[in-house]
């Protein structure tokens, strides 16, 4: 691989034209005795750990919530993930990497725990969109956080226009109010709407116009990952990356190909060094 691809991106991140799309697969450049669970197949272990359910769903992550959801209610199901994720873990350092770029109008974070919400705790201006659950919440699809977790509103941030960055946390978040989206109702809900792009704050909307995405720590090989992923980034650029040392499935080659999400076949710790590098030299 040449280092082009590389210096593009580090160039659209300076110009403001990208914006990091960060899945779980980021902790696993955690360091040593972190308990965050950095995979479904690892949140379903914690969460069935705690709770019994049926062997041929305790490996399926919405499954399992939501038999935990409906035989021992939602707030079971919120407790173990609260436990999950609750641990003090601190950012790794492509977080606190990728929050320091000078412009960063939008961070997408597919993911639970609140390590972004850490690194970004040195910036100004900045704040969050979560996305919450219907059970929760009926009649709303995001909640907003200014960057001291109280909250600064629902369903428009309109009147936020003063913050530079904005994370948007599709799947909810431990901090600051234990936002979970992970049983099958909670995504029912979401995907009955998503293709008309209602739970998607305007915001998002907004700022992805024209910008690139570039995928770090996601797989695309569940139909859900790859729904969410295609809804969050439409109507943006025709360019995107995604940093991904396995070779991938058949349906995620076939998803990178339709939406021009070009491969960088190396690992994180790979990307996080040579990208610091090529910063420097930008």
């Amino acid at each position: 691989m040449t280092h082009l691809p590389l210096g593009v991106i580090a160039e659209s991140f300076a110009r403001g034209n990208a914006i990091p799309y960060i899945g779980p697969g980021v902790l696993a450049l955690k360091h040593r005795g972190s308990q965050l669970p950095g995979s479904p197949l690892a949140l379903a272990g914690c969460l069935t750990s705690k709770s019994c359910v049926p062997f041929k769903i305790k490996n399926n992550l919405t499954a399992a919530a939501q038999f935990i959801e409906n035989f021992k209610h939602r707030r079971t199901v919120s407790k173990a993930m609260t436990e999950a994720f609750g641990a003090d873990a601190q950012p790794t350092g492509l977080h606190t990497l990728l929050m320091s770029l000078p412009a960063l109008p939008l961070v997408v974070h597919a993911w639970y725990d609140d390590l972004p919400q850490k690194a970004l705790s040195g910036r100004s201006a900045w704040g969050m969109a979560q996305g919450v659950s219907q059970s929760e919440h009926f009649g709303n699809w995001v909640h907003y956080y200014d960057a001291d977790g109280r909250q600064a509103g629902v369903q428009s941030n309109d009147g936020h226009a003063d913050w530079k960055t904005l994370l948007y946390q599709p799947l909810g978040s431990v901090w600051p109010e234990r936002n979970f989206l992970v049983s099958d109702s909670d995504f029912v809900e979401v995907l009955t709407e998503i293709d008309i792009q209602t739970p998607i704050p305007e915001a998002v909307q907004r700022i992805r116009k024209g910008r690139s995405f570039l995928f770090l720590g996601c797989r695309f090989s569940t139909q859900l990952e790859r729904m969410f992923a295609r809804q969050i980034m439409k109507r943006s650029s025709e360019k995107h990356w995604a940093v991904l040392p396995e070779e991938p499935t058949r349906n995620e080659a076939r998803f990178l190909e339709q939406y021009n999400i070009e491969r960088l076949p190396m690992t994180l710790m790979d990307f996080a060094a040579d990208f610091s590098t090529t910063q420097r030299v930008q």
